[in-house]
């Protein structure tokens, strides 16, 4: 099965959630399940951007990235946290390589405008050939939320939408989003089971989610529409349960259906 795993958000500050995570990929890999793991780091990014004393500022669950948020993105999501996650899963007996969605042109973008967020991406194409080589050598690709525009320069991607463009384009079985959340919740408060995306509309509309959880929504629903048979969200706190993902029933988080 090929399987694409997204981890990001506060995840990536536990050294013990990694590890925790990474400990699963070996199993996962001599499983003979095919894995590309995405990440982001909005956390990291926030806290570094803090301590050089710059200003963040979200519309609708995206940062607005003015061209010195973008260089400080690169220098976080490309260098600092991919290095750690490829060093955690190596620890953990598994060969990684870490990349950027830029790099060898595998994920191209072109300007997020409406609203205008500055260097943010929409993701236009994906070139999956260098997935399949690195998983024809034996290795898992760690892919970092940054895309390459057609100006040449870099663009700061959502990672939930990163992570949803290369499963479609790897034909992936299913995604899998950790998250530091339990999972999508009711008005009530309650973790959902099951969320038909017929549902979701609505839920925004009545801000029963917002935030971070309505760009991870939106990927979640193209995935299921463009052929990814099964999305799931879960707590990065249950990461063990992912070398059983194909074949044993899952007590949390959410799974998203299609109608």
């Amino acid at each position: 099965m090929k399987l694409v795993v997204k981890i990001g958000g506060a995840a990536l500050d536990d050294k013990e959630l990694v590890s925790k995570f990474a400990k699963t990929i070996p199993s996962l890999c001599n499983e003979g399940h095919k894995l590309v793991i995405v990440h982001g780091g909005g956390a990291a990014l926030s806290r570094t951007m803090k301590q050089l004393g710059c200003e963040t500022t979200f519309i609708n669950g995206l940062r607005v990235t003015d061209s010195q948020t973008r260089d400080v993105a690169i220098m976080v999501f490309a260098g600092q946290l991919n290095k750690q996650l490829v060093a955690a899963v190596g620890a953990a007996g598994q060969s990684a390589i870490g990349l950027c969605g830029g790099d060898l042109r595998m994920v191209l973008a072109t300007r997020k405008k409406h609203p205008d967020l500055g260097y943010v991406g929409e993701i236009c194409a994906v070139d999956p050939q260098w997935i399949e080589r690195f998983w024809n050598a034996g290795v898992v690709p760690v892919v970092s939320s940054l895309a390459l525009g057609f100006d040449g320069e870099y663009y700061n991607v959502n990672a939930d939408q990163m992570a949803s463009a290369l499963a479609v384009a790897c034909d992936a079985d299913a995604l899998v989003y950790l998250t530091d959340v339990a999972g999508v919740k009711d008005s009530d408060g309650s973790v959902l089971r099951w969320l038909d995306v017929d549902a979701i509309a609505a839920m925004v509309q009545q801000a029963t989610v917002s935030g971070g959880m309505l760009p991870k929504l939106e990927a979640c629903t193209k995935a299921l529409k463009k052929g990814v048979s099964r999305v799931r969200i879960l707590p990065a706190t249950r990461a063990e349960v992912l070398p059983g993902f194909f074949t044993h029933p899952i007590d949390c988080g959410t799974e998203v259906i299609a109608s």
